[in-house]
């Protein structure tokens, strides 16, 4: 007798997987990245100034709270704070003002100057560049009309360019203290709210912890970083007095605004006192002075100064602050130059307190800063 299959047992299907679990997850992280760039960059009119009122709120809530225990309101403190810093604005503004006026005017003399000086350095290589001068006239003569019209019309263009990113710019800084004057009147109106949100007390407290350690941070950081480009400024402002430089007070302005921007800043800085010392002093020994001078104040600072006192707790990696400083200057032009570090500082200190990203704040931290503990790196010195 035939044996009959055993139809109690149930075929098995094959399991096809679904397409959701087909799909990379990188796929979906690249597509986030890619959209959140893509609206950073289209939305910058707006973002700009709002991330530059909370970052600036962080940094004066101390001020403020200090004014509070003083019996002052917060619309009066806030008031106080916002008129202390347009006031400051406004007079580096009108010290720059008649230099840089006098600067822009005499742009073809400068010009010139430089040429003339640049003629004396390359004296042995005169005669080359005549004779490729020549050359050059000769085969460009039909097209030199032209050439002379185009230059005059790009210039044209980006004076005009100029002139229509004033209003722009007004517009964005006028918003940036309406809404920072706001920000520091309504108190500790977003703590308040995010202790209402957390479900958990404990979850309430860690939310008030990282807030607040995030401002102490923040604080900390710009307002150290803000005393020690002071002195950096007055000791530049010195050294070009003490070289002849012309308007002496500008370089420490420049040299004080400036260094708010990591090792582009100073770059900036020494390129505009190489080429004033070239158009000014005499002679052109002078230029590797200044220069040097300039570069030494600088690497003092940032090699001795600002890592004593900001501290290791607050240093990032060099690497990540380069690379910051280029995609925001990319995003956001100047600004996003001058507001890359403190958000570094802000997402590393986010970072320190979420569970799932204790790795982004070691990749974040400097070397020494993952392999030292800095309570007893303390109390060593003590």
């Amino acid at each position: 007798m035939a044996e009959t299959p055993d139809n109690d047992q149930p075929t098995r299907e094959p399991v096809t997987p679904s397409w959701p679990n087909t799909v990379p997850k990188w796929a979906g992280v690249g597509l986030f990245i890619y959209l959140s760039v893509f609206a950073l960059s289209y939305a910058q009119l707006f973002i700009v100034p709002v991330v530059l009122a909370f970052l600036l709120s962080m940094v004066f809530s101390p001020v403020r709270r200090g004014f509070d225990r003083l019996g002052i309101s917060q619309g009066l403190s806030a008031t106080l704070i916002v008129s202390s810093l347009l006031l400051g604005l406004f007079m580096i503004a009108a010290t720059l003002a008649v230099p840089v006026n006098g600067w822009i005017n005499d742009a073809p003399q400068i010009e010139r100057k430089i040429e003339v000086r640049l003629n004396e350095i390359s004296g042995p290589f005169s005669d080359l560049f005549a004779a490729k001068e020549s050359l050059d006239e000769i085969t460009n003569s039909d097209s030199s009309n032209t050439q002379k019209v185009e230059v005059e019309t790009q210039g044209n263009k980006l004076s005009d360019n100029l002139a229509s990113l004033i209003p722009t710019l007004l517009t964005q800084f006028i918003f940036t203290m309406v809404l920072l004057l706001f920000l520091l009147a309504s108190g500790d109106m977003f703590y308040e709210k995010i202790v209402h949100v957390m479900p958990t007390f404990r979850d309430k407290k860690r939310a008030i912890r990282i807030a607040h350690n995030i401002e102490r941070k923040l604080s900390h950081y710009l307002l150290t970083i803000t005393i020690i480009n002071a002195g950096l400024g007055v000791a530049v402002g010195i050294a070009m007095w003490l070289l002849g430089m012309p308007s002496p007070l500008s370089f420490g302005i420049i040299g004080f605004l400036f260094n708010y921007i990591p090792y582009l800043g100073a770059l900036a800085g020494i390129i505009i006192a190489a080429v004033v010392a070239i158009v000014s002093l005499d002679g052109l020994g002078w230029v590797p002075l200044v220069v040097g001078t300039y570069f030494l104040l600088t690497t003092l600072e940032g090699q001795l100064v600002t890592p004593y006192f900001v501290g290791r707790s607050l240093r990032i990696n060099t690497v990540v602050v380069f690379l910051a400083i280029s995609f925001f200057a990319w995003l956001w032009s100047v600004v996003g130059m001058i507001v890359a570090v403190p958000l570094l500082v802000a997402i590393k200190t986010l970072s320190e307190h979420i569970n799932g990203l204790e790795a982004l704040g070691h990749f974040l931290s400097e070397r020494y800063a993952e392999r030292e503990d800095p309570v007893s790196h303390r109390g060593g010195k003590g």
